[in-house]
Parts: structure tokens; sequence; C-alpha cells
């Protein structure tokens, strides 16, 4: 199956399919491709990893729109806006895969506005708050090169819905990690106040560090990432404690639910509204 055909599928929608939210003009987001799952897969297992990687990037995506007319340029803004979008592509896909192998049939919509802080799944470094500059970028350059390790292994999953899905996604944190990793350079080593932003963002993101390399086994991969940025850039490598409990078991920070809020807030308001 070619990896896009996920996306194309999208496409395939119904005009008499108003709905305003997440699903607007898509009966099915996976119309056209071939979803049954193959045997011997737990489906339990495969809708719990689509459903956590899907709120990891939902909630990313939310927290990279927040710096819409707040970057220090036009350009960075609109690259983190695209940034964003293609994780929020990603969250709509997994949701729906999740919604067909959990056995729910909940779309897209229901996933992401219809369920309670302690009901998502995403690790607790992307819902933190939205931070300075620097805090973005260090955030954007660990999520994103722990999110393309994990994506890498995926592209081979035996489920070729989510192997499709990772395959598209692997090209799209490519760029992700570039971004990131020459953001880093430029402002660890650049002046003396940026060098100390990045390394007081450095601080904030790493207890998280340690829930991340719990989630998925890609410890090593991350970390020569890391070291070889930091490096380039004159910073020290983070060095984390790991904090109790973790966002994959429903256990999260103060700031997810105020983000939620405002994410659900209209659909919550009008249900199956229509425009």
């Amino acid at each position: 199956m070619s990896d896009d055909h996920v996306y194309l599928s999208l496409a395939e929608g119904h005009e008499d399919d108003s709905r305003w939210a997440y699903g607007t003009g898509f009966e099915d987001p996976l119309h056209g491709v071939d979803t049954a799952v193959p045997a011997g897969i737990d489906t339990v297992l495969l809708a719990a990893d689509c459903l956590a990687l899907a709120d990891d990037a939902l909630v990313g995506a939310q927290r990279l729109a927040e710096w819409t007319t707040r970057a220090p340029e036009l350009e960075e803004e609109v690259a983190l806006a695209n940034i964003g979008l293609d994780l929020l592509g990603q969250a709509r896909l997994l949701y729906a895969r999740a919604g067909q192998v959990d056995g729910t049939g909940r779309d897209e919509d229901a996933y992401a506005y219809f369920r309670d802080p302690a009901e998502f799944r995403n690790v607790r470094l992307a819902e933190l708050p939205r931070g300075d500059f620097a805090f973005a970028v260090v955030r954007l350059l660990v999520m994103s090169s722990w999110r393309l390790a994990h994506f890498e292994r995926l592209a081979s999953h035996p489920d070729p819905v989510l192997s499709a899905i990772a395959a598209k996604g692997v090209k799209e944190l490519t760029y992700h990690r570039q971004y990131a990793a020459e953001w880093a350079v430029r402002l660890g080593d650049g002046t003396e106040e940026s060098h100390r932003r990045m390394r007081a963002a450095m601080d904030q993101v790493a207890p998280y560090l340690g829930e991340l390399f719990t989630a998925h086994d890609v410890r090593d991969e991350v970390v020569a990432v890391l070291r070889q940025v930091t490096h380039a850039a004159g910073l020290p490598m983070p060095v984390y404690r790991p904090l109790p409990g973790s966002g994959r078991s429903g256990e999260h920070t103060e700031h997810l639910a105020p983000l939620l809020a405002e994410l659900q807030s209209v659909a919550r308001a009008h249900p199956e509204a229509a425009w």
C-alpha cells in the first residue's frame, strides 16, 4: 500500500456531511484503504499505541498554535504553524485508526473533543506551557527526535495502516527535527542572553526525558541526537531525574486541563453543530 493512500483517502468525503468539527466533510477518514487488521496483531495494544501517539500530536499542535502572532519573526510563525499542521494531520489519522480497531467506532472528533484530561495519554512534556522561544525550540527538538525515532520503527509495523501513517510521518518529523536543531545551534552559540535562555530551557525539559524513554525504547537514538546538537551549540547535555507518574497512564500536569478546555470549548458548546 502506498504511503500516500492513507492521506489521499481523506479527500473522499461526502458533501452532505456538514459537521463543523475535526471530521468536516469526511464520512470515513480512511475510506478506500484496506483497514483490516492482520491476523496475530493485538488490537487492544494497537489502539492504545495509536491513541497515545495521536494525543502527543494533538496536544503538541495546540501548543505550537499558541505561537501564532507571537513568534520572533513572521517566517518562524509560518514554520511553527506548518509543523503544528503536520502534527494535526498525524493525529487525525491515528485517531481514525484507533476508532477502527478498538471496537468503539469513534471518529476523530470524539477523541479530540469529547474526552476529559484524565482520558488523554500524551506525554507530559507536550502539555507544558508555551514558554519562551528557547523553550519551544528545545521541546520541539526533543519531541521530534523522539517521535521520529519511534516512527522509523513503526514504518515496518505489521499493521499496514499504522505503517503507512508512520512512513509519511517520518518525512515530516525529519524536517521538524532539523528545524529545531538549527535554531538550537543558532541560539546556543549566539548571544550571552540566547545561550542563557537555552540552558534554562534544557533544565525545564530535563525532568520529562525519562517519561519519553519509558514510553518507547528509543533512548539511544534520541540521546545521540541531543549530544550532537548540544555539542554544536555549546550547551551541556540535559541531566534528568525522572519525575513520578506518566501521561501514558493518565497522570498529567495542571496545564493540560486548561489547554483542552480551550481546544474543546466550541465543540462541547455545540455538539454535532453544522454550518
